[in-house]
């Protein structure tokens, strides 16, 4: 079944290349903004195996070809499945994704993520939680899966939750989009490196015959350059997102967003607002219940819920909003989607709650990720 909707399964939308003692993988779906098909996941999947079983590779380098590193999953895909009563070929397409999220979040071989682009979704759950994270001056990351009924899944609960104060509240809530700066100033990078300078980064790692973080980190810190936030940066008014984003529920945030905004300084709080508010407000309410969640659990666990969310997505258990959000925002383009229920109040915690316990289907299973060697030794995030 799963060939029906793979997106052109040509056996080059990911480029794999050897140098020395460093493994690339390229994705090559650069009119598609690298987004992930099915067959790309597999095909990392399978490479991914050998790598980790190659006693010369040292260093595991992952980039995007063309303006983006990876736009995300191939909702489209997902969609076109699930329409045609194939919700399941969606659970299967993102099993396989979070898979190869947490092989790469543990993998044995040091990870370089070059992400010189857009990043969004998917992309920053193959990337985010990899040892060294590069980014540039053409970086854009966002986490905007609110505006067609999904939510910041991949592992976002893990890794946004950990930065500085409530400032993944705020990325997840708002879908706002962070620059090359701001990724590195809040730890969802570790360098920030001139994009013209990354050819000479690459060409510095493949002489790297190592795989000791602190001599990767120091080559790679060679070709850093200096930062600086703008000052509309949101990173800056950190003070404000704590006081508005660490509130208990959705509601109570807006309402201080709105206070807050009646104080001046507010055009980063008005498309806060607006962006809050064109979102799903079931997936505002499961994200932050995720994201609260996810300050206590390891990525493992963080994965394995966003499976079981995203079933309930993918099968439309309790309502339709991701198919009514893909609709909208990704097939009829820009038409406002119409969310079920239509306003936050009326979004209950038991309606919430659903979302996060097993999937009533006979032939449904929890997500089982594989057991990893050493898991106490293998690279932590920086985060």
């Amino acid at each position: 079944m799963a060939s029906r909707f793979l997106s052109h399964p040509d056996p080059n939308q990911v480029l794999f290349e050897e140098s020395s003692c460093v493994r690339k993988v390229i994705l090559n779906r650069p009119h598609k903004l690298n987004s992930l098909t099915y067959e790309m996941i597999s095909q990392i999947l399978r490479n991914m195996e050998v790598y980790e079983n190659d006693p010369m590779a040292t260093i595991l380098i992952l980039k995007g070809q063309g303006k983006a590193f990876c736009a995300g999953g191939d909702v489209k895909g997902m969609f076109f499945a699930i329409n045609e009563g194939h919700w399941s070929f969606a659970a299967s397409f993102y099993k396989k994704q979070l898979t190869l999220d947490y092989l790469l979040a543990t993998s044995t071989i040091p990870l370089v993520a070059l992400i010189n682009g857009i990043i969004m979704g998917g992309g920053a759950g193959l990337s985010m939680n990899s040892m060294f994270r590069v980014v540039t001056e053409n970086t854009v990351f966002a986490m905007p899966e609110g505006q067609i009924g999904l939510f910041p899944d991949v592992g976002a609960s893990y890794f946004l939750s950990r930065l500085p104060g409530f400032f993944g509240e705020y990325l997840g809530l708002t879908g706002a989009r962070l620059d090359g700066n701001e990724m590195l100033a809040c730890g969802l990078a570790t360098h920030f490196v001139l994009s013209k300078d990354l050819p000479f980064l690459e060409n510095a790692l493949s002489e790297v015959a190592s795989s000791d973080a602190s001599t990767i980190y120091r080559v790679i810190n060679t070709f850093s350059s200096k930062t600086f936030l703008k000052k509309e940066s949101a990173y800056r008014r950190l003070e404000t997102i704590n006081k508005c984003f660490s509130r208990r529920t959705v509601e109570e945030i807006l309402s201080m967003l709105e206070n807050e905004g009646a104080n001046g300084d507010n055009k980063w709080i008005v498309q806060a607002i607006n962006s809050m508010k064109s979102a799903s407000p079931t997936s505002l309410k499961i994200f932050l219940k995720s994201i609260r969640e996810g300050r206590t659990k390891e990525l493992e666990e963080c994965l394995m819920q966003d499976y079981i969310i995203a079933c309930h997505m993918f099968r439309s258990s309790f309502n339709r909003d991701f198919i009514e959000g893909s609709r909208a925002m990704l097939i009829d383009k820009g038409k406002e989607p119409k969310w079920e229920p239509s306003r936050l109040e009326l979004v209950s915690d038991e309606f919430v709650d659903q979302y996060f316990e097993k999937v009533d289907d006979a032939d449904w299973e929890y997500l089982q990720l594989p057991v990893r060697p050493n898991l106490a030794k293998i690279w932590d995030s920086k985060l």
